[in-house]
């Protein structure tokens, strides 16, 4: 008879503790997606200071996305050789060289500093997973959300100020004006590190034996074990690659298609656009507060997947009621986002397979969504009009829907 395979650690720290690395973790999430939309606001200063086109500007803001698709199995290996605390702490002085390298002044420096931020923020990515698996799984849902939540609060900060900071100082001095939010990470996640260092250096004195590697911990699992966790994997890369391509795909086209169905000017559907990031915020925690009341992960899945498709369906069918769907939408990316990536931290029976999945998952996810926005730009171009592209979305998302439908079924083991 085999034994029952050890879960992911699955810690809790108590008091003070627990809230300082909350605190530490939340500044980290911060600045996991800022750095990527504080360009885009600033894109015609940019462009005129360092005699870019509008590709090349539009190439700038798709080398991050890129890189979580093509460094995301390197970022898994530094992950396990470095472990999660110093990988964060790579991952945000990675962000603040790269800001600072960006802004220097020359196309160069601006290619290097947005590669050196995309390959930093790749880590982040994998290491902050695995922390949440580690030290935070029985809270898994509502951390995930908050993580997923300060991601979006970060985005939206940039999105926002960048242009007043560019007025007052000049682009160069706005985009590395940001480096202050790395700054403020390092500044505590230094010694919420140093606390887990520190436990850790304990809990093997009091262990017997020395510590498994990642190989070794999946060894010891059982066939059926390591095959639940690959399904697990398989379906939630599946998902993941429809919940990013959506979303970027409706982040680079929304305010066109307002334009064009809609009828709106250039600043007005800037800014209706603006709700499907600010409602992922709310919509983020939507997911803890589904699990509180006893809904199962399959009945919060399904609402997220509904949400989601409103947004393409409603433009095709009721495009006058635009600001429900966008608005339902954006909580919905939040909230989906923060459902798979729970799921990986509450299923994964072993901290390994949480990161080989998580690496796995945002391989699959981020080459979609690199993609995504090109693949509608060229349907848009081919039919000359927004339907084809919608339908197009649609697609994806349904996909999602059903691959979210049967990860989310409740375990029988």
């Amino acid at each position: 008879m085999t034994s029952r395979p050890r879960p992911a650690d699955g810690r809790e720290h108590g008091g003070g503790r627990a809230g300082w690395l909350l605190v530490a973790l939340m500044l980290v999430a911060l600045n996991l997606r800022a750095p990527i939309t504080s360009v885009p606001p600033v894109a015609d200063e940019l462009s005129a200071g360092l005699g870019l086109s509008a590709a090349g500007v539009g190439m700038l803001t798709s080398v991050p996305v890129l890189c979580f698709a093509v460094c995301t199995p390197f970022a898994s290996m530094l992950v396990a050789r470095l472990g999660p605390q110093l990988s964060v702490a790579a991952t945000l002085g990675g962000i603040l060289a790269g800001t600072v390298v960006r802004s220097a002044g020359s196309v160069p420096a601006a290619f290097a500093g947005t590669v050196l931020i995309g390959v930093a923020i790749t880590i982040g990515n994998l290491a902050v997973p695995v922390i949440i698996a580690r030290d935070f799984r029985r809270r898994a849902a509502a951390v995930t959300s908050g993580y997923t939540a300060m991601m979006n609060v970060g985005s939206t900060f940039t999105t926002m100020l960048t242009v007043p900071l560019a007025t007052a100082f000049g682009w160069q001095w706005a985009l590395a004006g940001w480096g202050v939010l790395a700054a403020v990470g390092l500044a505590a996640w230094v010694p919420a590190s140093r606390t887990l260092s520190a436990r850790e250096a304990e809990a093997g004195r009091a262990t017997s034996g020395p510590r498994r590697s990642g190989a070794q911990e999946l060894a010891a699992l059982d066939p059926a074990t390591r095959a639940r966790a690959r399904r697990l994997a398989v379906l939630l890369s599946v998902a993941f690659a429809g919940q990013a391509s959506g979303y970027y795909a409706v982040t680079a086209w929304l305010p066109e298609i307002l334009q064009d169905r809609l009828g709106m000017g250039a600043a007005a559907a800037g800014g209706a656009a603006a709700p499907f990031q600010l409602c992922a915020v709310a919509g983020s925690f939507l997911v803890p507060m589904a699990f509180a009341r006893g809904l199962s992960a399959r009945t919060t899945a399904m609402g997220m997947a509904a949400m989601w498709l409103s947004l393409p369906l409603g433009l095709l069918l009721a495009p006058g009621l635009w600001l429900l769907w966008v608005g339902l939408a954006g909580a919905a990316q939040g909230g989906n986002f923060t459902v798979i990536f729970t799921l990986v931290a509450q299923r994964s029976p072993s901290l390994a397979v949480v990161r080989r999945s998580s690496a796995a998952i945002q391989t699959a996810g981020y080459a979609c969504a690199a993609l995504a926005p090109t693949a509608l730009g060229a349907v848009q171009g081919a039919t000359g009009g927004w339907t084809a592209p919608l339908l197009l979305i649609t697609g994806a998302l349904a996909v999602m829907t059903v691959a979210m439908w049967v990860a989310s079924a409740r375990p029988r083991h």
